[in-house]
């Protein structure tokens, strides 16, 4: 028996590195969290984003629904959903609320619970660094699969036991294998 890992994925900065770095989101997640995990055995993947608002985005969030189908069809993984508020749409973008709040809190409490020997956190926040540290008081490891360069997420990079570089040549073999390039 290997160690046991639980994978945490901050969807909002996962999506937005994608964009920022590939410009494309036709990530097969599935495929991702197996070169995370290497070898090593899953426990669960928990995924967080946040429902975009129907009455306001319609289509991005018919386009949404079926993405987050697609997160619940993969064995062991739960979607965790905060919410957007839009307080002056559509002049004023939306905020995400209570889902980085969420994935502190669940990465905390399975670690106390010792439900893992290792979490793989794929955020680049560095507000995450203070729940990095809990989990490793608890005695379990932490891991952080960031995007970009050296000098980004200091504090988180910092904090982690270890840093996996997700880089084009990380990512050759996680990408859905059709042509289309949105969030399907």
């Amino acid at each position: 028996m290997g160690e046991r890992v639980m994978i945490f994925v901050d969807g909002s900065n996962l999506y937005h590195s994608l964009k920022a770095h590939f410009n494309r989101f036709d990530l097969d997640l599935r495929r991702f969290c197996n070169k995370l995990l290497r070898k090593r055995q899953l426990i669960r993947i928990y995924y967080y984003n946040a429902k975009v608002g129907q009455k306001q985005e319609p289509d991005l969030y018919q386009q949404q629904q079926a993405f987050f189908n697609g997160i619940k069809a993969i064995p062991y993984t739960e979607l965790r959903l905060g919410r957007l508020v839009y307080t002056n749409w559509p002049s004023v973008p939306p905020y995400e609320k209570g889902t980085d709040v969420q994935l502190a809190t669940d990465m905390i409490t399975h670690a106390y619970k010792g439900n893992y020997d290792v979490a793989i956190l794929v955020a680049g926040d560095n507000d995450f660094a203070g729940a990095v540290q809990a989990v490793k008081d608890n005695g379990k490891h932490v891991e952080v699969a960031l995007f970009g360069k050296q000098n980004t997420s200091q504090e988180l990079r910092a904090a982690a036991d270890m840093v996996i570089e997700v880089n084009p040549r990380f990512l050759k073999d996680c990408w859905k294998d059709s042509s289309n390039k949105q969030m399907s």
